[in-house]
């Protein structure tokens, strides 16, 4: 059996990692209230740009058109958002995993990173990262979409890259964060099922006008609703995972606790047998 000062070493250890868990479950349910209420309010609007966009670049397949001409050659760009910072659960391992599981071998994939832990790890595993944004993830601005857009568009249309993929974690709930990866060019054969070809499609004032201004806010919007999401999910990641790593903490010292008292009064009994058999020996 351990003695009593490992023992209460051991538990103010405990005591101390347990006041850190605590402090940052409570960071991060504060930021988890202002990241949910922003990922909630724009959800409505991404996810009709999404059916919206969508449907638009299926009947418009086949158009000569910068945005729509699909290139054999070129790799698959990957958007990865992952966090700046660990202790947040699978959040970033389950990113990672969709990346790498994605069933394109990583000679043929760029990607375009928004977070360290992502970019790091892929990194050094031989993806090559052709843009690193991890800056703007700790305080997503849509700035900062519209200029990762622009160079996504930019590498589509000189046909750098074939497709453009977005890797993220969908915010559902507090406790429920779905990681996602869908594609955003060219339109994906799901949605080709689902639309109508002989619904009538007009544009004002042409169709290349049309699909200049909404390809590019299809693309921008839907990243910038990723970062939100994203950071959503992280601060509920991390509050979750320290909150299970505080109740393992109290865990853990209730049993060194009783662990503590039984050396303790180990220690009172062998002392009270010493003094007895001390005064015995004197009689």
């Amino acid at each position: 059996m351990a003695s009593m000062r490992e023992i209460k070493r051991r538990r103010e250890s405990i005591e101390s990692t347990e006041q850190i868990t605590k402090a940052m479950k409570l960071v991060a349910t504060v930021k988890l209230q202002r990241a949910r209420d922003k990922a909630e309010s724009g959800k409505p609007y991404s996810r009709l740009m999404l059916e919206t966009a969508k449907h638009i670049l299926i009947k418009c397949r086949g158009m000569n058109h910068r945005y729509l001409k699909e290139s054999n050659g070129g790799k698959t760009g990957i958007v990865v958002i992952t966090s700046n910072r660990g202790l947040a659960g699978g959040y970033n391992s389950n990113v990672i995993r969709l990346v790498a599981g994605s069933g394109r071998e990583k000679e043929q994939v760029l990607l375009y990173t928004v977070g360290r832990k992502g970019h790091d790890y892929l990194k050094a595993r031989g993806y090559e990262i052709a843009l690193d944004r991890s800056d703007v993830i700790n305080a997503p601005l849509y700035k900062d979409a519209i200029e990762l857009s622009e160079k996504l568009l930019q590498d589509y249309e000189s046909g750098k890259i074939s497709e453009i993929l977005l890797a993220y974690t969908e915010f559902r709930n507090t406790v429920t964060h779905v990681p996602k990866l869908i594609r955003l060019l060219p339109a994906s054969e799901e949605t080709e099922e689902e639309t109508d070809d002989r619904l009538p499609m007009n544009f004002e004032p042409d169709d290349e006008a049309v699909l200049d201004s909404i390809i590019p806010q299809y693309v921008t919007s839907l990243i910038y609703d990723a970062f939100l999401e994203g950071v959503a999910s992280e601060n509920g990641a991390r509050m979750a995972a320290m909150d299970a790593a505080t109740d393992n903490a109290e865990e853990m010292i209730g049993k060194l606790s009783v662990e503590y008292n039984r050396a303790r009064q180990g220690a009172i009994t062998q002392e009270l047998t010493e003094i007895i058999a001390g005064s015995n020996a004197l009689k």
